[in-house]
């Protein structure tokens, strides 16, 4: 992993750190990962609801036209980017990173959005036989980039891990996944 990837990696769980590790080691050399996403606050997790709901998201598309900001019924202010709202993103707990593999054929270090290249496949093959949820799976919103370690708990966070955070900080949480014994 890179300097970058290694700095978001440090914030989150030890044992999801592992396994990322160890998924980027077995993705190699066929794809070059990078976690472009790791802990997020709770700020920027209302931030990002926000997109689509009060703030303006990125145009849609139907049909295969795209319809400018204002003019969907279906979306007013344009694409959301979570359903989750703050509390509700395992990202806030330390337990998810959002991973993206490098597109070869962009300068420097550019992400490959595309989730039907077969790198994204591929990942995706890797992060299952690892254990972690896929968020390509989720049946409402589908998150690609979204891999998450949360043992024992579901794969929301619910009332009990709010009430963790709020008693003891994503270590409570950690501790009480099964995940983290330090």
């Amino acid at each position: 992993m890179d300097s970058i990837s290694e700095g978001r990696l440090s914030l989150v769980c030890p044992a999801l750190a592992t396994v990322m590790r160890t998924m980027a080691e077995m993705l190699r050399p066929a794809a070059d990962v990078r976690v472009v996403q790791g802990v997020r606050s709770w700020p920027e997790q209302a931030a990002l609801w926000a997109v689509g709901r009060k703030t303006p998201g990125r145009p849609c598309w139907h049909d295969g036209l795209v319809r400018t900001l204002g003019t969907c019924a279906q979306h007013p202010h344009g694409l959301r980017v979570t359903n989750c709202p703050p509390g509700w993103s395992w990202h806030q707990f330390g337990l998810a990173v959002d991973l993206a593999p490098d597109d070869p054929e962009l300068p420097g270090w550019q992400p490959d959005w595309n989730p039907s290249h077969p790198q994204w496949q591929k990942m995706e093959a890797v992060a299952r036989s690892l254990g972690l949820t896929c968020g390509s799976q989720f049946r409402s919103f589908p998150d690609n980039p979204h891999f998450q370690l949360t043992g024992r708990f579901g794969v929301n966070p619910d009332d009990e891990v709010r009430q963790l955070f709020l008693d003891g900080g994503m270590i409570a949480i950690w501790r009480e996944s099964g995940l983290w014994s330090g």
